[in-house]
């Protein structure tokens, strides 16, 4: 059993844990939680890490796997969460190409420029498994998809929903469209409301930062604006219920009249 806060592996969980370039260089995030725990893939686990507790009552769960059982007290010391559940796992990157979103017979995208809050994006990802996306696309400088919060609000769907990170949006965004997907921007200036487009063909829906929205320089790139009608003084949703309401349009028309 590992004791102490100094141990070189609860050093190396705490840094990814902590910082998204240690995460990178390493192709390796946490996932801590029992449900979370039971969506990772098997062979994508690299080690799990569980107190005596939670080992003792879940045996069956570390079939299979290396791990290693640590005090409640340094469980506490890695943990990420207010009431730890006394298990996480060092888990492998999967890497997606553009082509893994925007080949299938009717892609249905979401293209993330630049959100930053982690939950707005575990949200979107989550969100969009449920409504039936392809895929996400996120510019270079979105939040880190493996935030630890991030993937706590995916609830599993980062495991299942492919995204890839671009580091040109506009190039990428041009490549979606020659292959014949319509894109759309959520936009203030939309002349159409959400609902008048049809999204039976291949379509993407651009949504921005939480503050700035979308940067004029990527807005230029999308075939159509397209707005959230607002009443009352709101003028803007938050961005990960803008998407929902997007996504979840899309998926309405194609289980309908497509």
């Amino acid at each position: 059993m590992i004791t102490k806060n100094g141990n070189t592996e609860i050093k190396n969980i705490v840094n990814l844990m902590k910082k998204s370039k240690t995460r990178q260089e390493k192709s390796t995030f946490v996932v801590e939680g029992i449900k979370m725990f039971c969506e990772i893939p098997r062979d994508r686990i690299i080690k799990a890490y569980a107190t005596e507790k939670f080992y003792e009552e879940n045996i069956k769960l570390f079939e299979g796997i290396e791990y290693a059982l640590v005090s409640d007290n340094v469980f506490s010391y890695m943990s990420d969460t207010k009431t730890p559940q006394g298990i996480l796992a060092l888990v492998r990157m999967k890497k997606a190409k553009l082509s893994d979103i925007a080949e299938s017979e009717k892609p249905l995208i979401m293209i993330i420029d630049e959100l930053q809050d982690p939950g707005n994006l575990g949200t979107v990802i989550r969100t969009g498994e449920g409504a039936g996306i392809t895929g996400v696309l996120l510019s270079k400088n979105t939040v880190d998809i493996y935030n630890p919060k991030t993937i706590r609000s995916t609830m599993g769907s980062i495991f299942r929903v492919p995204f890839v990170y671009s580091n040109d949006l506009a190039k990428d965004i041009d490549i979606l469209k020659n292959k014949g997907i319509k894109v759309y921007a959520s936009h203030l200036d939309g002349k159409c409301n959400y609902t008048e487009p049809d999204y039976c063909s291949g379509s993407a829906f651009i949504i921005g930062n939480e503050s700035k929205g979308i940067r004029n320089e990527i807005v230029k790139h999308a075939d159509t604006l397209i707005k959230i009608p607002m009443k009352g003084q709101v003028e803007s949703l938050n961005a990960a219920i803008a998407a929902t309401i997007l996504m979840y349009e899309a998926g309405r028309q194609r289980d309908g009249s497509c």
